[in-house]
């Protein structure tokens, strides 16, 4: 009896589903050129009401012809700080085939000027990204009233 019990918890297993589901017509995904083209995206689809009241990450995940396959909330943390778990990022974007990704948070100081965690984790997910075979092609810092790139700031 109890070999059996052992036997029939060993198929006792979670499902692991990789899907992604794409609501919008490959040929009506918006393209995205450059920051200023990115930084509209994620302004226009930010909760203003968190804009300048808590910290959020979120990832703009893209095909090879930089079309935006999807944006995803990664975090949302307090006034000065939020986590961005770098396996949920990569998750994102494993499961949304991407070829490129652009990570991005907003600063409710209103504050451009990148921290020191910033440029870590930049450094981190670029260094995820080249080991899996994908391009973190910027990363923005944004307020309602501008943004920071740190591919135009050479940064990255």
């Amino acid at each position: 009896m109890e070999t059996s019990k052992k036997q029939s918890q060993l198929h006792k297993v979670s499902e692991i589903e990789l899907t992604y589901r794409p609501k919008v017509k490959a040929s009506e995904r918006v393209k995205v050129s450059n920051s200023q083209d990115v930084y509209d995206l994620l302004l226009d689809s930010w909760d203003k009401n968190k804009l300048e009241f808590v910290e959020q990450f979120k990832v703009v995940y893209l095909n090879r012809a930089n079309k935006v396959l999807g944006i995803v909330t990664i975090s949302t943390g307090g006034t000065a700080g939020t986590i961005a778990d770098t396996k949920l990022i990569m998750v994102g974007a494993l499961k949304a085939n991407a070829e490129g990704i652009i990570p991005a948070h907003n600063h409710p100081s209103g504050n451009l000027n990148p921290s020191e965690a910033d440029i870590e984790i930049t450094k981190k997910l670029k260094k995820a990204g080249e080991f899996l075979g994908m391009n973190v092609l910027d990363n923005l810092i944004i307020t309602i009233e501008g943004y920071y790139s740190f591919t135009d700031e050479g940064v990255l």
